[in-house]
């Protein structure tokens, strides 16, 4: 069944995800997750790309942005994943496909829908029982929100604290790291397919503003997960059959009070 073309909105927050070919472990090692961030710095900067959060795992990326020509989010992807798959193969000396067909992209709304994005990437490593805390990963944007990690950055942290409404960036970061300590004592770190899986995540507003513009997507669902939260994504025809896939759900971040 042919993709739909992506939706592309400028200034809109985009959270990519993308596998490595069957779900193959090609970054378990370090030195290929240094190689994938240094080719992120590079390609971030290249590209005029806004990174807000990233976590590379062992075998599949996240990365939350914001570009204002969003084409460029393509071109960026297309560069940054075509060149480190091609160092790797040489450096491995194999050849074959490294990632599984297409990154998948997903609209997310700003305000608490963005910071629960952000803590479910941040989760991705404690979630898989690798770690017990974001910290203990250096791999995702923890250390640079917090400010433990500053040669190299890739994060906007100026964009982030505006879209947080932040003028004191260390509170801002308190207040963050507080959200993620709530949900790790709750134990609140279950996968939500909703982040990953979705075509849109926001108020009913915004993913019904955002379905209108996928015309051409033949069958749309949108659903509410909460009172605050809704999502669209499309559906897959198998035969006479609909695959829906699993929506999970977290409580919404509380607001940051600058």
């Amino acid at each position: 069944m042919p993709r739909s073309a992506r939706i592309l909105l400028p200034g809109h927050i985009y959270h990519l995800t993308h596998r490595c070919h069957n779900g193959s472990f090609f970054l378990r090692f370090n030195i290929a997750r240094a190689e994938y961030r240094r080719r992120l710095w590079q390609s971030v900067r290249q590209f005029e790309i806004r990174m807000l959060n990233y976590c590379i795992t062992s075998n599949h990326t996240h990365l939350l942005l914001i570009a204002m020509r969003p084409r460029r989010i393509g071109e960026m992807m297309r560069h940054l994943e075509g060149e480190f798959a091609s160092s790797y193969n040489r450096r491995k000396g194999r050849s074959g496909t490294f990632w599984s067909e297409r990154y998948h992209s997903t609209v997310i709304e700003d305000g608490p829908h963005l910071w629960n994005c952000m803590n479910y990437i941040d989760l991705n490593m404690v979630r898989a029982g690798v770690v017990g805390h974001p910290g203990d990963w250096p791999w995702c944007g923890y250390q640079e929100f917090m400010g433990l990690r500053q040669r190299y950055r890739i994060l906007d942290l100026e964009k982030l604290a505006h879209l947080g409404g932040a003028t004191n960036q260390s509170r801002f970061a308190e207040w963050y790291d507080a959200i993620l300590a709530d949900r790790i004592k709750s134990g609140s770190l279950k996968r939500e397919p909703v982040w990953t899986e979705s075509i849109a995540v926001g108020s009913k507003g915004f993913v019904s503003r955002i379905a209108a513009l996928a015309k051409n997507r033949k069958r749309l669902e949108i659903n509410q997960l909460d009172e605050t939260c809704w999502t669209v994504r499309e559906l897959v025809l198998v035969g006479y059959y609909d695959i829906r896939k699993n929506s999970g759900k977290d409580p919404p971040a509380k607001p940051f009070q600058p």
